[in-house]
């Protein structure tokens, strides 16, 4: 009688699990894929159309000194002169639309963003480990953001 090759079982579950995985793939990939996507490469066509098509949310730095004057003279004096108002205070589209809508206020992790000691940014920039700089503090009982050398 000849010998019949026979595959043991686990194996046999290895290969129903791994076809199973593939067709899954293929079948969702086939259903979630966007009709535009690999219309220009590996990108969707439609993309830049949709991001157009967005509401904006940042109102950028002429709109925000065109009323708060003051606070963008201040500043451009300082070592935040290059910062968008909006780096710290948050998206102004709402507020440079409605005023009524205010903007976000500052706290500690605005400032900790850019000043927490990190090893990729330069010597120049300066840093703080804030558990040891004066813990449990805000940033803005010592430091002005506008003119953070000067004390408040």
């Amino acid at each position: 009688m000849p010998h019949r090759f026979h595959l043991p079982p686990q194996v046999l579950r290895i290969v129903l699990l791994a076809a199973g995985i593939v067709s899954s793939y293929l079948v969702a990939r086939y259903f979630l894929t966007p009709p535009s996507f690999r219309q220009y490469g590996f990108y969707r066509g439609a993309a830049l159309l949709e991001l157009g098509d967005r509401e904006p949310v940042y109102a950028g730095r002429k709109e925000c000194v065109s009323c708060h004057d003051e606070a963008g003279a201040k500043l451009a004096g300082h070592e935040h002169k290059n910062l968008s108002c909006e780096a710290c205070h948050g998206p102004g589209q709402a507020h440079a639309a409605n005023l009524d809508v205010k903007p976000v206020a500052l706290n500690f992790s605005h400032c900790v963003r850019c000043h927490e000691a990190n090893l990729s940014r330069p010597k120049w920039h300066k840093q703080i480990v804030s558990k040891e700089h004066y813990p449990g503090s805000k940033c803005t009982e010592c430091h002005r953001p506008h003119s953070p050398n000067e004390v408040p």
